[in-house]
């Protein structure tokens, strides 16, 4: 067993979590961090992606659809091949969250080293901290022009604010 998913069965244990047993099958990618398998939403655990209305801007300072390059590039990473996941909780809109991996890489890792999503330190206590630092020094992803972390997008258009607007604040990053 690789280490990454010793890694989620530890976690699993530690959270007292009562799940059934890892399920494999076809994912549907919802977004760039929420899929569906077998009618089920599994969000996956310690990553978060830009919002499918999410823009960001490019190295060119052109705003481009991030949140839809996360996911439609999560699709074509997972190619129809069987997803594994491994729940470990349940997020507060009831979808199961999870570390989900194909042919052993796991999806949130894979996210956040090629710059679609970031390391949620709240949940993820920095676990990808070091691969999102190799894809900003790598220039990859969002990593190449400025964008608002996902979670203050989501506080903004909460807030009444416009999609276009809420990606666009004072805390994008150079």
């Amino acid at each position: 067993m690789n280490k990454r998913l010793t890694l989620a069965l530890i976690l699993l244990l530690l959270s007292g979590a009562a799940f059934a047993d890892n399920f494999v099958g076809q994912a549907s990618v919802v977004d760039g961090d929420t899929l569906e398998i077998h009618g089920m939403r599994i969000r996956l655990w310690g990553v978060d992606a830009p919002e499918s209305s999410q823009l960001c801007r490019g190295e060119d300072s052109l705003q481009y659809r991030c949140g839809a390059q996360a996911a439609n590039d999560l699709d074509a990473f997972i190619a129809r091949r069987p997803v594994n996941c491994i729940p470990l909780s349940l997020d507060p809109y009831g979808r199961t969250v999870a570390i989900c991996s194909v042919s052993g890489t796991d999806l949130g890792e894979w996210l956040v080293r090629n710059g679609l999503a970031l390391d949620w330190p709240k949940y993820s206590k920095g676990r990808y901290d070091a691969v999102q630092r190799d894809a900003e020094r790598a220039g990859r992803g969002i990593w190449k022009g400025s964008y608002v972390e996902p979670w203050l997008y989501r506080a903004c258009v909460r807030a009444n604010g416009r999609p276009p607007a809420c990606s666009d604040d004072a805390n994008v990053h150079p």
